[in-house]
């Protein structure tokens, strides 16, 4: 790892040991293996947070046609690059979905946040805390390692969110993501979801499995928050740009969603950062600079 690199994880460690309330909740989902269900879980976790009345605002890093826009039927014309570029201001780029749902796509103005300029870089935190204001959750649906970084937004987030299923793909690449983040970059508390389970005894059966797995060789706390058996309602509601929240209010897989909410919001597992809501952007410019190709999985 370069004197760079190490520099940068010291500075992050810095940031992680402040713990002062911000104003709201950045929260960021990672999986360990493509076709997961991240989106879906995004889209589904946002919907809860608006029907609460909360302000939410959906980064979304992946690429058409599998992204949240795509999903919620919007059409997406600009991207946060050509805020970067100065195109197009923030709350012309954002794109607002459903009651208390915006989003913003991402993929491409990650890619450039560690190219910027120090002006750049002071005018894209002054915009996106002018904007931020009016939020009050985050929710970040990060691409996979392999397309893109995932590692910078999920340090600049306060909870990690890790996405696994029953599948060995997905307990090895989820696995792999925790122990990267913890022993490299100090990362120590991480909640899980497990997805498309038969049951909720299954769901527990896997998390009890995973985490005596991680916790005998990691030195990280696991919380489970959630789950979700494969439900049709579910895939009728992705075919519909709709979420299951939206769609089957009263279905028990909605109420499923909705105690997950409740738990990931209530989670002690929260690394609180230094200043509101808005410093987030200047997080994410900071571990921009960590590369994914300074490590290996």
């Amino acid at each position: 790892m370069t004197k760079f690199v190490c520099d940068q994880a010291e500075g992050l460690r810095g940031l992680m040991a402040h713990r002062i309330s911000p104003a709201a909740r950045v929260v960021t989902i990672a999986g360990g293996m493509r076709g997961i269900g991240k989106t879906t879980i995004a889209i589904n976790l946002a919907a809860v947070w608006a029907e609460k009345g909360k302000r939410v605002l959906l980064i979304d890093e992946n690429p058409c046609p599998d992204n949240i826009s795509a999903r919620l039927g919007l059409k997406m014309r600009f991207d946060l690059l050509h805020v970067i570029n100065q195109d197009r201001r923030l709350d012309q780029v954002v794109l607002h979905g459903s009651e208390n749902i915006f989003v913003l796509s991402a993929l491409r103005g990650i890619h450039a946040l560690s190219g910027l300029s120090v002006l750049e870089q002071s005018r894209l935190i002054k915009s996106f805390s002018r904007y931020a204001k009016s939020i009050d959750i985050i929710l970040v649906d990060t691409a996979m390692a392999g397309d893109t970084h995932v590692l910078p937004l999920s340090l600049a987030s306060e909870q990690v969110l890790i996405v696994i299923s029953g599948s060995a793909a997905s307990l090895t690449g989820a696995y792999a993501l925790i122990k990267m983040m913890s022993q490299n970059y100090a990362r120590q508390s991480f909640l899980i979801f497990i997805n498309k389970v038969e049951s909720s005894h299954t769901a527990h059966a896997v998390f009890e499995n995973f985490s005596h797995v991680v916790r005998r060789y990691l030195s990280v706390s696991l919380e489970m928050v959630g789950y979700a058996q494969s439900d049709r309602k579910i895939n009728q509601a992705n075919h519909m740009c709709q979420s299951v929240i939206n769609l089957f209010s009263s279905s028990p897989t909605a109420d499923r969603f909705r105690q997950f909410a409740d738990n990931v919001m209530f989670s002690p597992y929260v690394e609180h950062f230094q200043g509101e809501t808005g410093e987030f952007m200047q997080r994410l410019i900071h571990t921009s600079h960590l590369s994914m190709t300074n490590f290996t999985i």
